[in-house]
């Protein structure tokens, strides 16, 4: 279900009494919009922030409507509009010679194609700057080249779009086709009749349940042999193999050396001679060595 879709009839009433609140605010001239800004940073005043955002809302419409043909629902992209508005109120400097509409253009933009990029594909889209601008230049770009050419998009025209926006043509040819069609559910019936869906044409790559009970019995007698051959290993052995092989931070050989008084490469010799006897005491105990070589 889309954004638009899941809008109640109720929060479309209350965005409608927001937009036309939005185009009935007043305009404010530059000394006053000055006057608010600077009463917010040096004073908190919430009243001068408040009417700061309410008389700039029609930019906030004004921009949110130019992302509708992404197929969200416009009064979400008012309302996340509204956000970077204020994200913009709350962060203006009167001091910088910029008019607030100016910089809350930017802060208003980047909050709706923020939301625009989290909900239009299920999809992650647009994860770096070049695919983001990518993404909101593409249909733009492809209409120009092919009102240019009256042809429909081609190689050339994909290269073009890929040195202007500076991504590659295999990026291009990827936004491409997820513009040609939209997400789609894995529950959707196939066929005119609807006997199955796409989900149920999934293969199920898990172990089964007999799978499954046999590899836990083969880890369960693993681990008892292991820790029988272990157990038939001098004591400062089993020590070393315990310490280096054992735990997630094995200790290192020079550490074990001091522990045990003896130098890191007698320490390595041991270990090495530990492992050659588990290996064969472990050997011993199938027909097959393979055997035990069960997947973690």
């Amino acid at each position: 279900m889309s954004v638009g879709q899941s809008t109640s009839p109720s929060a479309r009433g209350g965005d409608s009494d927001l937009i036309r609140r939005a185009m009935d605010a007043g305009l404010l001239d530059r000394e006053r919009e000055l006057a608010l800004a600077r009463s917010w940073r040096d004073h908190s005043d919430v009243n001068a922030l408040h009417e700061l955002v309410a008389s700039h809302l029609r930019l906030a419409v004004s921009l949110a409507t130019r992302y509708r043909h992404y197929g969200l629902a416009v009064p979400d992209l008012i309302q996340e509009g509204a956000i970077g508005l204020m994200e913009a109120a709350m962060r203006f400097d009167p001091e910088r010679e910029v008019r607030f509409s100016t910089y809350a253009s930017w802060w208003i933009r980047a909050a709706i194609q923020d939301f625009v990029l989290r909900n239009w594909s299920i999809v992650r889209t647009g994860t770096t700057a070049a695919q983001k601008s990518l993404f909101f230049n593409f249909r733009r770009l492809r209409a120009r080249i092919e009102e240019m050419t009256g042809e429909p998009l081609d190689d050339t025209g994909r290269a073009g779009i890929a040195e202007t926006l500076d991504v590659t043509r295999a990026e291009v040819e990827a936004m491409e086709w997820r513009f040609a069609g939209a997400d789609q559910s894995l529950n959707s019936a196939i066929g005119e009749h609807g006997d199955g869906d796409w989900q149920g044409l999934l293969a199920d790559e898990r172990p089964d349940p007999e799978q499954r009970a046999i590899t836990r019995f083969d880890r369960a007698v693993g681990a008892r042999w292991l820790a029988e051959a272990l157990g038939s290993l001098p004591a400062r052995e089993q020590l070393i193999i315990r310490a280096r092989r054992l735990r997630d931070d094995g200790t290192t050989l020079d550490k074990l050396g001091r522990d045990l008084g003896i130098s890191k490469e007698r320490v390595r010799q041991l270990e090495s001679r530990a492992l050659a006897r588990l290996k064969t005491l472990m050997e011993d105990r199938v027909e097959r060595p393979a055997d035990l070589l069960v997947d973690a």
